[in-house]
């Protein structure tokens, strides 16, 4: 995948309305979903508990906290697009997040993030992505969504 290399607002202009990339895949493993519930304080089997999840869930496994999988989206936008010239980005916000289809343990996703809107406030850069989680295999998104980022170009 080649990745998008952006410097300055202009630039990144230039993509308005298209579609910027396509991450690679990222393998969400037990580890990892037990690590999250640990650092969230949200332990609930459905996600820590392979065994039980066998017998009594719906998805016969453990899945993903829908909230993991939201905040692996800037590393897997960091493959996407790499920026220069910034001082600081900044996670803004998230609008019309919609969780879709649960992400199993063991699965893989990628992101894919188009520019919906850029606007220069006064030196800084705030750009909405519309965004969908895929997982591999699955017609459905893990989620679909907008991040929008600032970005402060030197």
């Amino acid at each position: 995948m080649n990745k998008l290399v952006i410097g300055s607002f202009d630039e990144f202009e230039k993509y308005l309305g298209q579609e910027l990339g396509v991450s690679d895949y990222l393998k969400i493993t037990q580890e990892q979903i037990n690590k999250f519930a640990e650092a969230t304080l949200d332990p609930q089997w459905i996600h820590i508990d392979p065994e039980r999840a066998a017998t009594e869930s719906p998805f016969k496994s453990t899945i993903a906290h829908g909230y993991l999988t939201l905040a692996v989206a800037p590393y897997l936008w960091k493959q996407i697009a790499e920026f220069e010239n910034v001082k600081m980005m900044i996670n803004y916000g998230i609008e019309k997040l919609k969780f879709n289809q649960p992400v199993l343990v063991n699965s893989e996703v990628r992101l894919r993030a188009k520019l919906q809107s850029l606007l220069n406030l006064r030196g800084v850069t705030k750009a909405q992505l519309d965004i969908e989680l895929e997982i591999k295999d699955n017609k459905k998104p893990a989620f679909t969504g907008s991040l929008i980022f600032l970005y402060h170009f030197e």
